[in-house]
């Protein structure tokens, strides 16, 4: 063993070695490559001689990466050494059956990367030097010539990879070559290899036919689609002793040559030929080959969608189709590994050449129907994972969802198709569930499911009317009591379909009675899971919303059904885990849905009082006690208390039924009364907001003796997040009565504003490391909400509160704030709103021309300041953007506001605008005088589409002129 042995070594075994050492290695071996010339001999020398599989491997990688990257420097008397080598170590003299299959390999990659680069120019020989030998050659030199083909492809002729230009071009010239030169004779050897080693080499024959595979793409097809070729592949497939990796590469090398693209014509006859009907005929066969199978079909119906309109094809192609898909139903049905997604295209693609079906077709559309119905089951293995979801369950939940979306899709192509058979399928399913108590879970569940989904393809009209079956399958439905309801999957799925076809209970309602019951039993919000309780309750509301009027009569039975879920509900200990819920559905919808019912007018007066007392009363008379489970259960109440309000309007709170309206007085009252007790439990500050809302909504100016306490509480140690609530509430207040609130306002505005200005303070927006932060995005939100609050108060009436006694000292600073924003500010909307703010200012406290302002210095500060800074100055900046659609909307608003302060200030906006603003901008005179004429012509014929595009020309002259210098601060 030589030093370079030594170094090879220790590269390849770093355990063997200290660092150093094996540094030491490698770059001794780094110096051997140096030389490509002397490296080509030390390399081919110890291939032959050196019996060790590390030096073998590095001498080839050397080889290769000589080839790869540094072939242009190699001498070309070096190049013929090396071709005779190579092939010689291929074929005459291969490596040593010992040598590991890594080992041959390389060697197979560095003779294709030789042939890539030379063959047929340089070296148009390495095929005719290599196929004489393979006849009578060992087995040794057989099986390398396979892997110098599968290397071929994969580094070069294989389309299944990205190539690069260069790549392609090198192709396109080995394979022309090829089929030139050696094509037919290495068609030839794999037939040859095939049936001499099928019996005593099975391996080698497999390897030979599954380079065949990767070839047939692009070689002449009669090569291997032939009276010698296709026996022998089907012999492999179909012979009882033949092993499973020589039957399943034949059935490899058959699927490539269905595959094999040509004409229609040409094809079909292809397929006729082939004898695949005989694989079909053994369905353990079917299952081993489930690739064939799929893809055998697939073709067959591209044959069926391009010659089925042909008078002699067109049968025999259907013929051809139809023979295959009892083979492909067998396969969905039983086989676990089958790409189900390509079978399902498959089957939809089939399922869309359908126009008029015949009888054997609707037979195979009840076949597709059974495929869904086995493909939608989940595994029984998942089924106490799937009652009570933990983290398998959910992630098996996940699964089948997404599994299900293309079989959906394939469903409703059925059904569109053929909705009868369709229908008779449900009918089947449901019948044979509720007779049956051995139905397990998963088939229940997905006949329910199916039904569920067959309604997403009827019209509303079908529904309502119970047209073809529906009117037998809704009524099954709405009495059905599976053996199986207990669990999760199968209630949940019953509620959605009987949700789903409500609207026939809408038409015919005999049937509510039974659609009550599937809400109020045991199978809905009586259910004792949890989360089937709290989704009916959500479905209840929806279907009460829809029948309404038609439960009158039934709303003793449904208020005494409800009545121990509302006792529940707000007794319950709600701290427990196990109770915890995310999301929306919280079981209050259950009060919401009462609500509903309670708040129409169709019910009695003295009933409705009755009603809404005995929900009412006892959920205000609960003790306040300062402990947690109590402020939870609180937040439950007052959660119910807000749900049930949903159903009431103003008009019949305060109109039509004044005692209703007295008694949401009432509970208002004590719901103040918690706030006052606990006005630091954010969450419960949280629901009496929502709940505020609602009663400014429902109670109208009879609110206004609560109003004072209420928002003195909501101001205690409020937070960004808090006020941003507060100010919505605020903003409702203001919208819903305008100038009523003029009062309060003035009262509370400078709390409002003493508190926005301290959250809000110039050093609030930090840019440093935490900028991004939950604290700084509540700021953001909380500024959005400020500017719509200044500006809901100056477009509802209300200017006058900012020039109030005790409020008219914060006005300088939002003045300041509102010009700073609305020149600088990123949210080009923010901007806008700022500007309409100013626009509504101008026109509430300045009269035309001279006259005296209700604010001094106002009509000043706006032509000074205003006027010049954010209508032209901001506009110049280099961050104004006129392709940015909310950009455009700012810049309408700015010459609105050109417009307005004309029709207020006359000459003295004109005079300083085009003395001091425009040429503070080096506007050219001309500019500035065609501007002023413009404004004139509005003025008289108001067309501010000229005015805004000549001031949109005039400011894109201007910056081009500046190139980007202006920049506004």
């Amino acid at each position: 063993m030589d030093d370079l042995e030594k170094a090879i070594l220790l590269v390849y075994e770093p355990s063997a070695a200290d660092p150093g050492l094996r540094a030491q290695a490698m770059a001794f071996c780094e110096q051997a490559k140096a030389d490509p010339s002397a490296l080509f001999r030390l390399c081919l020398d110890r291939l032959h001689r050196s019996p060790l599989v590390p030096v073998q491997f590095w001498c080839l990688q050397a080889l290769h990466d000589v080839l790869v990257l540094r072939y242009s420097s190699i001498p070309p008397a070096d190049l013929p050494l090396l071709r005779s080598s190579l092939i010689c170590l291929a074929s005459d003299r291969p490596l040593p059956h010992s040598s590991p299959p890594f080992l041959r390999n390389k060697l197979a990659q560095v003779l294709a990367t030789l042939i890539r680069l030379e063959y047929p120019t340089l070296w148009p020989s390495p095929f005719l030097h290599l196929l004489p030998r393979l006849p009578s050659a060992e087995p040794l030199a057989v099986d390398m010539f396979a892997r110098l083909l599968v290397a071929l492809d994969d580094d070069l002729l294989s389309q299944d990879y990205p190539r690069s230009p260069e790549e392609v071009a090198a192709a396109s010239r080995v394979k022309d070559s090829m089929r030139h030169q050696c094509v037919p004779q290495i068609a030839r050897h794999w037939f040859d290899a095939v049936s001499l080693y099928r019996s005593s080499a099975a391996a080698l024959a497999a390897a030979a036919l599954d380079t065949m595979k990767r070839y047939v793409s692009w070689i002449d097809i009669t090569l291997v689609a032939n009276d010698a070729f296709i026996p022998l592949l089907f012999d492999l497939i179909l012979a009882p002793g033949s092993p499973e990796q020589l039957r399943s590469a034949a059935a490899g090398c058959v699927l490539a040559i269905v595959l094999k693209r040509m004409d229609p014509r040409s094809k079909f006859a292809l397929l006729r030929r082939l004898r695949v009907n005989q694989v079909f005929a053994d369905a353990d066969l079917v299952l081993k080959l489930v690739t064939l199978i799929t893809g055998y079909a697939s073709e067959a119906l591209e044959c069926y969608k391009k010659l089925g309109s042909e008078e002699i094809e067109g049968p025999f192609s259907l013929e051809l189709l139809e023979e295959a898909l009892p083979s492909v139903f067998y396969v969905m049905q039983n086989c676990e590994e089958v790409d189900s997604g390509n079978v399902v295209d498959f089957l939809s693609d089939y399922v869309s050449t359908m126009k008029s079906p015949s009888q054997q077709q609707v037979a195979y559309l009840g076949q597709i129907l059974e495929v869904i119905r086995v493909q939608i089951c989940y595994d029984p293995a998942y089924r106490s994972n799937l009652n009570i979801p933990d983290k398998i369950g959910r992630e098996e939940e996940d699964q089948m969802s997404e599994r299900r979306k293309e079989l959906f899709t394939l469903f409703r192509s059925v059904c569109r198709v053929v909705p009868d058979v369709t229908q008779l399928f449900i009918r089947t399913l449901l019948a044979n569930a509720l007779s049956s108590s051995e139905m397990s879970v998963e088939e229940v569940e997905a006949a329910l499911t199916l039904f569920y989904r067959y309604g997403e393809t009827v019209s509303e009209e079908a529904i309502r009317t119970g047209g073809g079956l529906l009117g037998e399958l809704i009524p099954m439905l709405l009495l059905a009591r599976f053996s199986c309801h207990l669990h999760r999957v199968v209630a949940l799925v019953y509620l959605e379909t009987v949700s789903r076809y409500i609207k026939f209970v809408q038409e015919n309602v005999q049937y509510i009675p039974h659609v009550l019951a599937a809400f109020l039993d045991e199978r809905g919000i009586h259910h004792p899971n949890l989360n089937v309780s709290r989704r009916a309750s959500y479905l209840f509301m929806r279907a009460v919303k829809l029948l309404k009027a038609k439960l009158v009569p039934f709303l003793d039975t449904i208020l005494q059904s409800l009545q121990d879920t509302v006792a529940h509900f707000t007794s319950v200990d709600w701290m427990s885990k196990e109770l915890k819920c995310s999301g929306s559905e919280d079981g209050s919808q259950t009060f919401e849905a009462i609500g509903l019912l309670l708040g129409m007018e169709d019910v009695l007066p003295e009933k409705q009082s009755e009603y809404l007392a005995a929900f009412l009363n006892p959920l205000c008379q609960q003790e306040l006690e300062e402990s947690s489970a109590k402020v939870v259960a609180l937040q439950q109440i007052i959660m119910a208390l807000n749900a049930l309000s949903k159903g009431f309007n103003e008009r019949l709170v305060i109109g039509s039924r004044p005692m209703v309206g007295i008694m949401f007085k009432q509970t208002l009252d004590v719901v103040l009364q918690i706030l006052v007790m606990f006005p630091n439990i954010k969450p419960l500050r949280n629901k009496i907001t929502s709940f505020l809302h609602r009663m400014v909504d429902i109670l109208g100016t009879s609110i206004f003796p609560c109003l004072h306490v209420a928002l003195k509480q909501l101001l205690v140690e409020n937070e960004p997040k808090d006020m941003v609530d507060f100010l919505l509430l605020i903003n409702q207040l203001i919208c819903k009565f305008d100038t009523s609130v003029g009062s309060l306002l003035e009262e509370i505005f400078p709390a409002i504003a003493s508190r926005l200005f301290v959250f809000l303070s110039s050093d609030a927006f930090s840019s440093g490391s935490g900028a991004n932060t939950e604290e700084i995005r509540e700021l953001q939100e909380l500024q959005r909400m400020l500017y719509t609050f200044l500006h809901v108060m100056a477009t509802h009436d209300l200017s006058s509160v900012f020039l109030a006694p005790n409020c008219k000292g914060y006005l300088d600073a939002i003045m300041r704030l509102l010009l700073l924003t609305s020149c600088t500010h990123k949210d080009m909307l923010l901007r806008k709103l700022c500007v309409q703010i100013f626009v509504k200012l101008i026109k509430d406290w300045c009269t035309n021309n001279n006259g005296e302002d209700k604010v001094p210095g106002f009509r000043s500060y706006i032509i000074e300041k205003f006027a010049t800074e954010c209508c032209l100055y901001s506009v110049l900046d280099k961050s104004f953007e006129f392709r940015d659609a909310n950009t455009l909307l700012l810049f309408g608003e700015i010459v609105l506001a050109q417009k307005v302060m004309y029709e207020k200030f006359g000459d003295a906006f004109i005079i300083h605008f085009l003395s001091k603003g425009l040429p503070a901008a080096h506007c050219p005179q001309d500019l500035a005088e065609q501007y002023y004429q413009k404004l004139q012509i509005f003025q008289q014929g108001n067309d501010i589409k000229t005015l805004k595009s000549f001031y949109q020309s005039l400011i894109e002259n201007l910056k081009q002129h500046q190139n980007g210098s202006f920049v506004f601060r």
